[in-house]
């Protein structure tokens, strides 16, 4: 886990320079079209990079992020890309914004664009902290999110997720952790010969948030269905 939380740091550095756009999905079979579908629901699922306490109903937490996906099937993403260099491990820079609301809950977006890709994606997520914590207790949020796919002519694809989280902080340092169930929604637009696929897959996380007053670092990894991400966040909270 350490290893995986570290390494998410040098993601954005890392990540390798690459064009790759999906525009030859009429070249899969419908298996590797589903292999596709799953790579690319555990990438652009919602991923948290916060903890489960409420920010409160003055809070922001604005910040920017950045994931990277191990691929189980890479070489179809680049027969899906016209045979483009893809990277084995998919990075997904995203600008996040949190807005604390009365009742411990709180309100998230995100907006990705993949470099060197036509993947845009938009998210949000409504976080309701059901124990809100305290100095002895942690904090238990369960959390609704969606992802909606754009960019790609060939294919309309979202995500839904809901997940149950706890964190509990010690001094200005909170890990967190949480389970959840993905749903993936994948149809093919324009593309005779394949049909949508539309599947569930069990999600876990944890991560660990360090406050520096105004300033926030997040590092976090998951695994949905199986396929492994990290990632890290810098945010400002005010």
């Amino acid at each position: 886990m350490k290893r995986r939380l570290a390494a998410a740091a040098l993601i954005a550095a890392a990540a390798p320079a690459f064009a790759a756009d999906i525009n030859s999905i009429q070249l899969l079979s419908q298996n590797e079209f589903r292999l596709l579908s799953e790579d690319l629901g555990a990438a652009l699922s919602f991923k948290p990079l916060i903890p489960s306490e409420a920010l409160g109903i003055t809070g922001f937490d604005l910040g920017v992020a950045v994931t990277g996906t191990k691929l189980k099937n890479d070489a179809i993403l680049k027969k899906a890309s016209s045979g483009s260099d893809v990277p084995s491990v998919l990075p997904v820079p995203t600008l996040r914004l949190h807005k604390g609301l009365p009742l411990n809950l709180d309100v998230g977006v995100a907006f990705s664009q993949v470099p060197g890709t036509n993947i845009r994606y938009t998210g949000g997520e409504l976080r309701w902290a059901i124990l809100p914590g305290s100095t002895l207790t942690p904090a238990v949020a369960i959390r609704g999110t969606l992802t909606r796919l754009t960019g790609v002519d060939q294919l309309d694809f979202d995500t839904k997720s809901l997940d149950i989280s706890i964190s509990k902080g010690f001094a200005n340092i909170t890990p967190y952790g949480g389970i959840g169930q993905v749903w993936i929604k994948s149809t093919p637009k324009g593309v005779p010969g394949l049909r949508g696929e539309d599947f569930t897959q069990t999600k876990v996380f944890g991560g660990v948030n360090v406050n520096f007053g105004l300033a926030n670092l997040a590092f976090e990894a998951d695994s949905t269905g199986g396929t492994t991400t990290v990632g890290a966040k810098l945010g400002f909270r005010f």
